[in-house]
């Protein structure tokens, strides 16, 4: 799931795509969606780029590449200029913009096959930007294996969408079982909740009021933030994954 910012932010530069052949400006992006700063537009292209909606194409400037939409608009097709290296489609139909639920698990790892499971809540997509308070869904449900289940505590399920963690073996399409907290130790995998806005899975690293979010995947930079742009939703405990 997208924020509201961020599907209306890959929506404009669709259609600009689309109408001009040339990405919009940070400022141009800025003025559509009525923020203050350009660093709330540096934020979402990240966030986007991270869950693969887009791509920054390097040494070339306003170089922006939508890669897919969401599931419910039409899919890109590549625009007939050769020398545009863009990408448009069709305009969208009018809707939410949120994606269909996520798929139920198929299988378990081999090991959990056949485990007693317990059902928590599958609150959405790890890129879903909402606090984990306003966006839980308990009528959304999955089975999860009772071994990763830890005493006392509450879970939650997401799926992950984007890459940005495939060198811990977290996957596009993988399900996170996550215990809620609102603390976390450095060098454990969280959700982490920044600015209010955007929910990430990432490794916990905190020095001194900087906290850094890594990724573990060396095509996206550690982010540093202050100690209040950061707020711990909960820990990574358990991975399910359908083949």
């Amino acid at each position: 799931m997208l924020t509201k910012k961020q599907y209306d932010l890959l929506m404009f530069i669709h259609e600009r795509v689309g109408e001009t052949g040339v990405p919009p400006s940070f400022d141009e992006m800025k003025d559509a969606l009525e923020l203050k700063s350009k660093s709330g537009i540096h934020r979402l292209i990240t966030a986007l780029e991270e869950r693969g909606y887009i791509r920054r194409l390097p040494h070339r400037a306003r170089a922006l590449e939508v890669v897919r939409l969401p599931e419910n608009i039409a899919p890109p097709h590549r625009v007939s200029n050769p020398h545009l290296s863009v990408v448009q489609a069709p305009p969208p139909p009018m809707h939410s913009y949120a994606p269909p639920p996520p798929p139920q698990p198929r299988y378990l790892n081999t090991e959990l096959r056949g485990a007693a499971l317990t059902e928590v809540p599958l609150i959405g997509r790890i890129a879903a930007g909402l606090p984990i308070e306003a966006i839980e869904d308990r009528n959304n449900m999955v089975g999860v294996p009772s071994l990763m289940i830890t005493t006392g505590g509450e879970h939650f399920a997401l799926q992950v969408r984007g890459d940005s963690m495939i060198d811990e073996g977290i996957f596009d399409g993988d399900i996170v079982v996550i215990r809620k907290q609102d603390r976390a130790e450095n060098g454990e995998i969280v959700v982490a909740l920044v600015e209010e806005q955007e929910a990430t899975l990432k490794r916990y690293r905190r020095k001194g009021a900087s906290i850094a979010l890594e990724a573990a995947n060396p095509a996206y930079e550690t982010r540093v933030y202050g100690q209040d742009q950061v707020r711990v939703q909960g820990r990574l405990v358990g991975l399910m994954r359908a083949y």
